[in-house]
């Protein structure tokens, strides 16, 4: 059935408040087919899972459609067009429906707080300038709520569309019929300004956070306009233009100076300066000529390049980095998941105490009782406004996790986000993330009585068996082998197996080869017999250098030496880590005496060598079992089991595949003091989902007993419903900007 589920992320329309986002959750996790939903309200996305022989997408789109949303399908560039369309089209009606709130609302207000209704006529002016702000400015609660309870659905509509609705309703029964309560002894209070005056004022809270929420996800947006729309390519020996989805693998590019690189590909012809600070976010431009590696969205400089498109569309860097950017965003974190069940049962718990608390004003309580009572009622609803509590999380998670993009940090889920800043040791992998991941070939020692025809047929073997590894070392043989000798042969490998952790074996014309470390030796019987080659092997036993051991038939005929450069800085940012309170360890599979000597070099005072993939992975266990938060930071497929098992696993974003997709974080550059800024930018993000999720809690804590009345026994006083809906919309913007603060840190 696996093979079945589709996974889309769809931008979502029509969600007011956090509830609305549980609403639709909800609902969709109802329907037949569906194996999961996520909706994130303050991106308005949702991640969805599905059997796709059970429901597709125009079904979600139809379902969530009935109950008032939308689902925006299609391309994330597609989506990202359409909810910024979208968004234009939204801040204007609001915008719209606000002035002319405004407008309607500040006659009634002075109607009713600064003439006191003495004027002639002042209930039925407040009542004709009410008309347009609930049934034009205001509609959308009431449709909303109105869609969402056929369904047996709540939202912060539902709150608003009965708090100003009883209170227009009473207060035009009132107008209409003053003597109904007159008779009864009963003062018939009016309260237009308080329907009209929340509604103006959730309206000002909602655009302004609608304003804000669309620079929360800037990151996406400008991720995604980094792609141009045209290219210029050339095709049967003809330059033509164009569309950038009409682009294939194999299709020769030409970029202009100035121009946005729009695939990802391998220059074929000229040379020149590119910007790459959206992929690494390093603002220096890099040299890149002939046979060099380019991505979309990079710009080019003054050079007039040639590229040949490697990949296009979803399967380049830009398109996956866009992908992690929105998954990690619409991820949800264990505080998050809390706040999520609590909106679930908010909106239902805030209806009853509103009741409650009206009765028992209304029964127990001094005179007036009824107007006392209608107050408690539309102040209670409107001030118990969950969106905040929907909004703590994700928008800080969504400004973190976009300020990461913007350094080169990718994040791909939450949960490492979080884990980051908790860290007490990181473990490093040696070749490529504390070297240069860049081994050159120093030079090989052959046994003795090899022919210089023997020689090139070795060489040739060697070349042709490594070219089947994906490992640093190999590509460092394969170079060095080519620099030598310029008419290497490449011969067909026979089964070919990469053994993670000690080399790569196969058969060549018969002949059975191995290529790796002493434990590869080992474990196919193959010895040191020359006694040439076991006097420098002892030799270089002292010496620093990673030794790569060749086996003919069981014997070995030659070993390599492979040196590969520390990375520059890295001294600084591991004693930089050490000041964050980081104590660092390196685990290797090199030999002791090279580990030893980086060690030494770069002052990391722990370091284990010799190891296998397994090894690490076992070593992690022991550490989390004494009870540290261990971060695993490494580049290659040997690193991937030990990259899963720690608590967050960090892709150096220069190392494989596989190596990638076992991480939680990639440093794009794979630069280790991106790490130090990882940490604190996985701090500063915790500090403000905290200071997010405790005002919101607060607010909800403090200002529900006050609405219901707790301190008129003391004071004498009802808070005000006006009061009421500038607090509820005031608490929403308030998080939303703290959250925004991320943004600028660095």
């Amino acid at each position: 059935m696996n093979s079945d589920i589709k996974h889309i992320n769809t931008s979502v329309t029509g969600m007011t408040c956090a509830s609305c986002a549980t609403s639709l959750e909800s609902y969709l996790k109802e329907l037949d087919g569906v194996a999961s939903v996520n909706v994130n309200y303050a991106n308005q996305s949702a991640d969805i899972k599905f059997h796709q022989d059970l429901v597709n997408e125009e079904m979600l789109e139809s379902a969530a459609r009935k109950i008032g949303y939308g689902l925006i399908l299609g391309s994330a560039g597609e989506q990202v067009k359409e909810t910024e369309q979208r968004e234009g089209v939204r801040l204007a009606l609001l915008k719209r429906k606000l002035i002319i709130s405004i407008i309607f609302t500040v006659p009634v207000f002075i109607i009713s707080m600064i003439l006191n209704n003495q004027i002639p006529f002042a209930a039925e002016i407040s009542l004709m300038f009410s008309i347009p702000v609930l049934f034009y400015a205001g509609s959308e609660f009431y449709a909303n709520a109105y869609k969402r309870i056929r369904h047996g659905q709540l939202s912060m509509d539902t709150l608003v569309a009965l708090s100003t609705g009883i209170a227009f309703v009473y207060s035009v029964f009132n107008t209409i019929n003053p003597q109904y309560l007159l008779s009864r002894g009963i003062e018939p209070h009016i309260y237009f300004e308080s329907a009209v005056v929340i509604i103006t004022l959730i309206l000002i809270g909602r655009f302004l956070e609608e304003r804000a929420k669309s620079k929360t996800t800037s990151a996406i947006k400008n991720l995604i306009k980094l792609q141009p729309s045209t290219v210029s390519i050339i095709r049967n020996g003809e330059e033509i233009e164009v569309s950038v989805e009409e682009v294939i693998a194999g299709d020769l590019v030409l970029i202009k100076p100035g121009a946005r690189i729009p695939v990802d590909g391998k220059i074929k012809r000229g040379e020149s300066y590119l910007d790459e600070s959206m992929i690494t976010g390093e603002p220096v431009p890099v040299f890149k000529t002939k046979k060099d590696i380019v991505y979309t969205g990079a710009v080019n400089g003054n050079g007039a390049l040639k590229v040949l498109a490697t990949k296009v569309g979803s399967d380049t860097l830009l398109s996956q980095i866009i992908s992690m950017v929105q998954n990690a965003q619409a991820d949800k974190p264990k505080a998050q998941q809390v706040a999520d069940k609590i909106s679930a049962v908010f909106i239902p718990i805030v209806i009853a105490i509103a009741v409650v608390s009206a009765l028992c004003w209304y029964f127990i309580g001094p005179s007036p009782e009824l107007s006392h009572a209608m107050s408690v009622l539309v102040t209670v609803l409107i001030i118990a406004c969950p969106c905040a509590l929907g909004l703590a999380t994700p928008t800080a998670l969504m400004a973190g996790i976009g300020n990461g993009a913007d350094q080169g940090i990718l994040i791909r889920n939450a949960d490492s986000l979080d884990s980051l800043h908790k860290t007490d040791i990181l473990v490093l992998d040696k070749t490529g993330t504390i070297t240069e991941g860049k081994p050159q070939l120093k030079e090989i020692v052959w046994m003795n009585g090899l022919g210089p025809k023997e020689k090139r047929e070795l060489e040739s073997s060697i070349f042709s068996l490594e070219k089947q590894s994906e490992h640093p070392l190999a590509k460092s043989i394969i170079d060095g082998l080519q620099n030598e000798n310029h008419n290497i042969v490449e011969i067909e490998v026979e089964n070919p197996q990469n053994q993670p952790g000690k080399g790569i074996v196969g058969k060549i014309e018969g002949t059975s080869f191995a290529i790796g470390n002493l434990k590869m030796m080992e474990d196919h019987n193959a010895r040191l017999l020359d006694p040439y080659i076991k006097a420098k092997h002892i030799e270089y036993d002292l010496k620093a250098g990673t030794k790569v051991y060749v086996s003919r038939n069981g014997e070995i005929v030659c070993f390599a030496i492979i040196e590969d450069k520390v990375k520059p800085g890295i001294k600084e940012a591991i004693e930089k880590l050490r000041d964050e309170g980081v104590e660092v360890e390196m685990l290797t599979g090199d030999n002791h005496v090279t580990a030893k000597a980086v060690a030494k070099e770069v002052g990391i005072r722990h370091y284990q060598s010799d190891l296998m993939p397994t090894d690490k992975g076992k070593i992690i266990k022991e550490l989390q079992s004494k009870n540290f938060n261990v971060a695993m930071a490494g580049d290659g497929i040997n690193d991937a089991e030990a990259l899963a098992l720690a608590d967050t696993g960090i892709a150096m974003g220069t190392g494989t595949d596989v190596a990638i997709d076992s991480a939680g974080i990639i440093l794009m550059k794979g630069d280790l003091s991106k790490i130090i800024q990882a940490i604190k930018l996985s701090r500063n993000s915790t500090n403000t989902i905290k200071q997010n999720l405790f005002w919101a809690f607060i607010y909800n804590i403090v200002a529900l007993p006050i609405a219901a009345g707790v301190l008129y026994p003391i004071t004498g006083w009802l808070l005000n419903p006006m009061i009421a809906g500038a607090a509820m919309a005031f608490s929403s913007v308030s998080v939303v900007t703290n959250s925004l603060l991320l943004r600028n840190k660095r």
